[in-house]
């Protein structure tokens, strides 16, 4: 990278999160509810648990708090813990899931958080969490059509808080918004157009007209479920392009490897949930991190 080039890099400013995460103790595959699912094909424990650990110790060291729920036997998808809830100024919007192999879960995160003292509210309509409940500035981005109940966005603004944003998947490899879109900073995004309708292609380009766009390749290698500290972006080593497109906004991109997790179609955003605290008076969720850390003082 030229000298040049270097210096007209955006900076950009990691804030520390708060993430809940699933020890893959327990994950297999023995079922199929997405097209990365072959139960026939042999899943190496040890190595689901290896990759999900340096995950882990990725984010410990870039200064994140990471908390753990227990893993449940019999329930193998429960290291993706993004599909569990949303988390909104500390309320909790409990996921309610589509297929019943992984129905429990949804019961097992919400008791996790009324624990702790979190307000929880259970909706009536299917929701896979932050899978397709993507908190971006003060708004929501809502994704349905595999997953998702439409009619669940409205439960979603009531429960958290923020307007929703509907938008339509129509490839089934992408069943859940954040295997296509990835939040990075504030009102930016990268997101895989053809994951999308004509109509939710038209909402984003008007929302985030200098948004990073995907690749097939990209995409096909999960390059968008990605978790992004506003200035580290973890996303899988095999996105070359969206790498070096990240490098250039001035991001610093971390690829790990998680291509045991992936023949359950996840990869890191899937493992991580955001646990978003109540936000100090007066101050909008898209603040400026040094404003965020100086009101919370």
């Amino acid at each position: 990278m030229s000298t040049q080039n270097a210096a007209a890099r955006p900076a950009r400013t990691a804030t520390p999160r708060r993430y809940l995460m699933c020890p893959p103790r327990h994950f297999d595959v023995t079922y199929s509810i997405n097209p990365w699912m072959e139960p026939g094909k042999p899943v190496d424990a040890g190595l689901a648990m290896a990759q999900w650990d340096r995950l882990r110790n990725l984010y410990v060291g870039l200064g994140h708090r990471v908390e753990l729920i227990d893993p449940i036997p019999g329930l193998p998808d429960m290291v993706f813990a993004a599909n569990g809830a949303t988390v909104v100024d500390g309320r909790v919007l409990a996921a309610r899931f589509r297929h019943a192999e992984r129905a429990a879960e949804g019961p097992a995160y919400a008791a996790w958080f009324r624990d702790r003292g979190h307000p929880v509210h259970v909706g009536e309509f299917v929701n896979e969490g932050e899978g397709d409940l993507i908190v971006t500035g003060d708004r929501i981005l809502a994704g349905h059509g595999f997953r998702t109940d439409p009619r669940a966005h409205a439960e979603a603004e009531a429960a958290l808080g923020l307007p929703v944003v509907p938008l339509r998947l129509v490839d089934p490899r992408f069943y859940h918004l954040d295997t296509a879109l990835a939040v990075l900073d504030h009102e930016e995004i990268m997101y895989y157009p053809a994951a999308f309708d004509a109509r939710s292609r038209a909402v984003l380009a008007e929302l985030y007209p200098d948004a990073i766009t995907a690749t097939d390749a990209d995409a096909e290698v999960f390059g968008l479920n990605a978790v992004c500290d506003g200035r580290h972006v973890l996303l899988p080593e095999q996105a070359v392009h969206l790498i070096d497109r990240l490098w250039e906004r001035g991001f610093v991109p971390i690829g790990v490897d998680l291509a045991e997790l992936l023949k359950s179609g996840g990869s890191a955003k899937c493992c991580t949930l955001e646990i978003r605290p109540p936000r100090p008076a007066g101050v909008r969720r898209h603040a400026d991190p040094a404003v965020l850390r100086e009101a919370a003082r």
